[in-house]
């Protein structure tokens, strides 16, 4: 058997994890956040100042932020479990020595600390869990492309081939997730009109990045033979095409439908797409081709998966969109933010109660369709995963209350009362941004150049492949390779973001 062949037998007819094994890592990311927001508040409590130099804060953020996800999905996959648990405990020692050295200091009782933290101001146009919750989706995905042709990362991690949820079926939602999230409908203000025709142009103008890396990819493929997983997206298609159409399709509905009703297109997209797939010999066609002999002949066949899950990564664009205009209420205090993690909460169990009802009575969670059961499947745990950055942010906000003058880039400012700021939109960037303290954050560099930043993962992953024999490395000569990959790519971002140089040209 070929290179090729080998590679491509490697990541192929698998069947994913549980859902539980997801949901156990999904918390190690806002972890690993609430870790390092401990330790640079620790610092400043012992030192007086905030961590500066931009290598020591490059290195610091690449160890507490990356490097624990490298070695979750690989060497420590088999007790990830528990993981979440060592990590939730650090943070809860470092918490309490915090609390400890500060109890002195503090004058009122814990209770009444609690009630002044609830009326605490926060600028209600940054959320900083939207910036990290696509950075850190740019990231696992990342790890995970390159990753995944090792030994070392469990196939239970990749994509499942027809049925299954594996970790990079979720990746490939999340995606779309939080390009949603921060889409021009979204990020318009209701009180700015402009014509339809002037914004969908705009986006027909904006998707031409994606086409022409779609184009590269797969010219670059199919002229070095480069091993590739057919059922996934098809022979000519991939996932560049698919961010594009969605984005590009999604702009047309929401010229025509009321922004603040998407999440009924949403709805009525996904229920009927599973509708076809179970009336009609649809499903039969994505799985089997024309004729169930899986034959690859013409361009609708050649690419079905590809093409026919558009359907489904529509909706949760769509369902995405109504979560990013339900952000943008404004909630000046921590009580705001409090009441929105519980409603959240409850969206997120109906969801889960869906996805129940949906994998018994439609279809079990299938990426290569994009069925319904997928599209609350990938909603409920983005929701999830944006829930536990705020949760994240809020512990850090207390945190800095009781440490006075104390910062965490990429995290609510306190202190600014609602209405002062300068700022529109919702990227997560810091009131206090123009400071030093912001260069020195990985979190920055990388959403500064997000597209460049991904695009940097899907080169290097494929010189990687060529240059090295992944299936068959040694653990240790695994993890180093990842390492430096990860480390090379956060490098050149770091350096650019303290150039201030963004890569964007559209």
């Amino acid at each position: 058997m070929s290179q090729k062949h080998l590679k491509e037998a490697f990541i192929s007819n698998l069947n994913g994890t549980s859902l539980l094994e997801i949901s156990a890592g999904l918390v190690l990311a806002p972890l690993c956040l609430l870790c390092r927001g401990l330790l640079l508040i620790l610092y400043y409590l012992h030192y007086g100042k905030h961590l500066h130099s931009r290598k020591y804060s490059l290195l610091f953020d690449f160890l507490v932020l990356i490097s624990p996800l490298l070695f979750c999905c690989t060497v420590l996959s088999r007790i990830l479990f528990f993981m979440p648990a060592i990590i939730a405990t650090f943070c809860a020692g470092i918490f309490g020595v915090i609390y400890s050295q500060k109890k002195h200091e503090i004058q009122v009782p814990f209770r009444q600390m609690v009630k002044d933290f609830q009326k605490t101001p926060l600028d209600p146009e940054y959320i900083p869990a939207i910036t990290v919750f696509r950075v850190y989706v740019n990231v696992l995905t990342s790890i995970s492309i390159l990753a995944v042709d090792f030994p070392q990362y469990p196939r239970r991690y990749a994509k499942a081939e027809t049925y299954g949820t594996g970790v990079m079926d979720l990746g490939v939602g999340a995606f779309i997730f939080g390009n949603a999230l921060v889409c021009p409908e979204v990020r318009c203000k209701s009180y700015v009109r402009q014509p339809k025709l002037s914004s969908l142009a705009k986006q027909f103008f904006s998707i031409w990045p994606l086409i022409f890396l779609g184009i590269g990819r797969l010219l670059s493929v199919k002229s070095l033979e480069y091993h590739e997983h057919t059922s996934e997206y098809g022979v000519h298609w991939n996932f560049f095409f698919t961010l594009a159409f969605v984005r590009l399709a999604a702009s047309l509905l929401l010229a025509i439908f009321p922004k603040t009703k998407s999440w009924i297109i949403a709805i009525n997209l996904a229920v009927l797409y599973q509708l076809i797939l179970n009336t009609t010999s649809l499903k039969m066609f994505i799985l089997h081709g024309s004729g169930g002999r899986d034959t690859r002949v013409g361009f609708l066949n050649a690419n079905r998966e590809g093409l026919l899950s558009l359907f489904g990564y529509l909706a949760i664009y769509m369902a995405s969109v109504q979560v990013g205009l339900c952000l943008l209420k404004c909630r000046p205090t921590v009580k705001g933010w409090t009441e929105a993690v519980c409603f959240s909460l409850l969206i997120i169990c109906m969801l889960f109660v869906f996805l129940h009802v949906s994998q018994a009575y439609a279809d079990p969670v299938s990426r290569r369709m994009a069925n319904l059961s997928y599209c609350i499947w990938v909603v409920a745990h983005c929701l999830t995963l944006f829930l536990c950055f705020v949760v994240t942010d809020l512990i850090l906000v207390f945190t800095k209350l009781l440490v006075k003058g104390a910062r965490v880039p990429c995290c609510w400012d306190i202190g600014k009362p609602p209405g002062t700021s300068r700022r529109r939109g919702m990227e997560a960037v810091p009131v206090w941004s123009e400071g030093r303290l912001s260069h020195t954050c990985l979190i920055s560099a990388i959403n500064k150049n997000q597209l460049l930043f991904f695009l940097l993962a899907n080169v290097m992953t494929g010189a990687i492949n060529i240059l090295i024999d992944t299936v068959r490395s040694k653990a240790a000569f695994t993890l180093s390779i990842l390492h430096l990959y990860m480390f090379f790519s956060c490098l050149i971002m770091h350096v650019l973001h303290a150039k201030n140089i963004v890569l964007k040209f559209w």
